[in-house]
């Protein structure tokens, strides 16, 4: 009997988790999926890609079972008129990412072509809602993913990843991706920024850094955030 050996593509970062659902398939046993709004870019103006995953990693699963209402929650409205709503925040390593092709139902680009990116969600590093650290998994010996994630990422057939989950538009989830202005994320700014007058954007961006704290630095002609190393 001959091993099968694999080349694992694995994906890993921070993001927010939206839609956790069990999926049901005419054969097969039902599984976990949830959706990971991943940041990348630059932390004081990030950028968002979806991810639709299934959750293969059984730590990862019982986090999202045990956090499910925490994810899903569609906001509710408080006195003075803001809506409030709780978010998910984590660390990921995601594997065996491939593109589904599928069409817009409803909508303004209803009939168009649309791409939705699969994946598997093999691992959560940490785990905040609300801003509130919740969960941290060990740290491992290396940067390389366990023999057990990659048994999850190759024991079940990519065709089966996601399917019969009835999505007819992922682009149009009932769960908006959540402002990246949130409290997380103030550890990731840099503690030094450097706009040039000659940006055609310069005065938004200005405005930007004064509302996330930067002051000016007439000596240095960047702008820095308060307490940061001089």
């Amino acid at each position: 009997m001959s091993d099968t050996q694999y080349f694992d593509l694995h994906i890993s970062g921070l993001g927010y988790l939206n839609r956790a659902r069990e999926v049901s398939v005419r054969r097969g046993e039902p599984f976990l999926a949830v959706e990971v709004n991943a940041l990348h870019g630059a932390a004081d103006d990030p950028q968002y890609t979806r991810f639709d995953c299934r959750v293969n990693g059984q730590e990862a699963q019982a986090l999202i079972r045990q956090y499910l209402d925490q994810i899903n929650d569609r906001g509710r409205l408080a006195a003075d008129g803001t809506t409030l709503r709780h978010k998910v925040l984590a660390g990921f390593r995601l594997g065996d990412l491939y593109p589904e092709v599928f069409t817009h139902q409803k909508g303004s680009r209803q009939g168009q072509i649309g791409v939705s990116l699969k994946a598997r969600l093999l691992k959560l590093h940490w785990l905040k809602v609300d801003g509130r650290m919740v969960y941290q998994a060990q740290r491992e010996p290396t940067s390389s993913a366990s023999a057990a994630e990659v048994e999850a990422t190759a024991r079940t057939p990519r065709s089966e990843a996601l399917a019969g989950d009835a999505v007819a538009d992922p682009a149009a989830a009932q769960h908006p991706v959540t402002d990246a202005s949130d409290d997380d994320l103030d550890a990731l700014l840099p503690q030094e920024v450097c706009l040039s007058r000659d940006d055609p954007a310069f005065t938004a961006k200005k405005d930007r850094l004064k509302s996330q704290g930067y002051r000016f630095d007439g000596q240095s002609r960047t702008w820095r955030l308060p307490g940061g190393v001089s």
